[in-house]
């Protein structure tokens, strides 16, 4: 278990942005706020977490019984809920109520969270730089405003090309390096294989999971409240009309990968699925109950020619501490372990933690579990260190409007690539609407 040393507790500190920048740059959003704690004691801290990290809590408290804590579980803003912002809301308007540490699912609640004065400011005194550091690159980038960090990742979701290795040797398939490659096996899959699967757009963080990875300028965050959109530059458009071609051999599923209609026929099919670290565990061995000894991770392919290798992200979740705590000590102690205790993150944690050295300890209990065709390690750590920023972690929902945008269009039938313009509209639309200024 690591303990910290809280420096400068109860000491006023100096913060830059009223407003987050959900990608992460550092632009400054006019004025500054101070940050004054409260008058600090040892009264019991309060922590809301949803029922997955339930186990976390309960754990820290079972090492730390002199730790006065009280545990509430919520739904984890879980699908955009935006639950915690309500209650913080009432908590501001009633002067009271707001818990000192939370789990969220999301990784845009800087978005709201620091305007409304709610998240602590934790790379300025309360959290060591040394400590800090251990992250993996970008990790912390949906909470960092200004240059002050307001949050700490919990987990990634980094994508890599998951294959089945038994299926490719089989086959005589060499596993695809490039986005080319990626196509032309699988046009041929469908004429040698017809039935078999390279991948599935039916689902609505397909876009997190092909044009993030593309490059594609459709969520360019650029300012606590400015993204630049634009669907129609060749990351975007090279990868629309990848995947519209492979819908059209019927290698590429239409359906989502959660679904019953794929589990029962399509499940058993998947020769490769670009996807997120969690799909490994959550989809392949679970539920799809693939048989161990055959699922394998590939770095995700590339444009030929471009040498900056680039995946997609699909979740992972962000503990916040309150600025209004009364016990900054406990709640950062806490906060701390639970983002970087191998005895949780390293050991119990269901998905890809975000702290570098408890993902080894992740990582090797994946090696040893005999599940997968050979070690997923090198490909899983490489990708952590590769997540494009090129796309923002905005306030609005991505992959709400790709369900309402481009998943109606696909089911009457219509590419992707002559979606581009509605999707482009409609990313607009919503961040207009979240007070965005927006450039296209």
């Amino acid at each position: 278990m690591r303990r910290i040393a809280l420096a400068a507790a109860v000491t006023a500190l100096t913060l830059g942005a009223l407003t987050a920048c959900g990608g992460g740059t550092a632009t400054t959003a006019g004025g500054s706020a101070s940050f004054s704690p409260a008058a600090q004691g040892d009264g019991p801290i309060t922590v809301w977490v949803d029922a997955t990290r339930l186990a976390a809590a309960k754990l820290y408290q079972q090492q730390n019984p002199q730790v006065k804590m009280k545990i509430v579980t919520y739904d984890g803003d879980a699908n955009g809920s935006n639950y915690l912002q309500t209650k913080v809301s009432l908590f501001n308007r009633t002067g009271n109520g707001w818990p000192d540490v939370v789990f969220s699912s999301q990784n845009n609640e800087t978005t709201w969270a620091v305007q409304s004065g709610f998240t602590a400011p934790l790379n300025k005194g309360l959290i060591p730089q040394s400590t800090l550091d251990g992250w993996a690159t970008g990790a912390n980038a949906p909470c960092t405003v200004d240059g002050t960090l307001y949050c700490l990742r919990n987990d990634l979701s980094q994508t890599v090309l998951w294959y089945n290795a038994t299926l490719m040797k089989q086959w005589g398939y060499q596993v695809p390096t490039t986005w080319e490659q990626y196509q032309a096996l699988g046009l041929k899959v469908a004429t040698e294989h017809p039935g078999y699967l390279v991948g599935s757009a039916g689902d609505t963080f397909t876009p997190e999971i092909y044009l993030w990875a593309s490059k594609c300028g459709a969520n360019q965050v650029t300012g606590p409240k400015a993204v630049t959109v634009n669907t129609s530059g060749p990351g975007c458009t090279k990868m629309a009309t990848l995947l519209d071609s492979l819908v059209k051999a019927k290698t590429m599923a239409t359906s989502s990968v959660f679904s019953t209609d794929f589990n029962k026929n399509d499940a058993r099919k998947v020769l490769m699925l670009p996807g997120p670290s969690w799909f490994g565990g959550a989809l392949f061995q679970g539920g799809f109950k693939t048989p161990k000894g055959q699922i394998a991770a590939a770095p995700m392919p590339q444009w030929t020619g471009d040498n900056t290798p680039s995946v997609g992200n699909v979740g992972g979740g962000t503990w916040l501490l309150s600025a209004h705590s009364k016990n900054l000590k406990a709640a950062t102690a806490f906060l701390t372990w639970a983002t970087t205790s191998d005895d949780y993150q390293g050991k119990l944690a269901p998905g890809y933690p975000a702290y570098a050295a408890a993902a080894k300890t992740w990582l090797a209990a994946q090696s040893s579990s005999g599940y997968y065709a050979s070690d997923v390690s090198p490909t899983l750590q490489a990708a952590a260190n590769q997540v494009w920023p090129g796309w923002g972690y905005g306030q609005f929902s991505q992959e709400a409007i790709w369900a309402q945008t481009v998943t109606p269009g696909m089911t009457a039938g219509k590419s992707i690539t002559s979606l581009l313009p509605a999707w482009q509209t409609q990313i607009a639309n919503y961040a207009q609407s979240d007070g965005y200024k927006v450039s296209q």
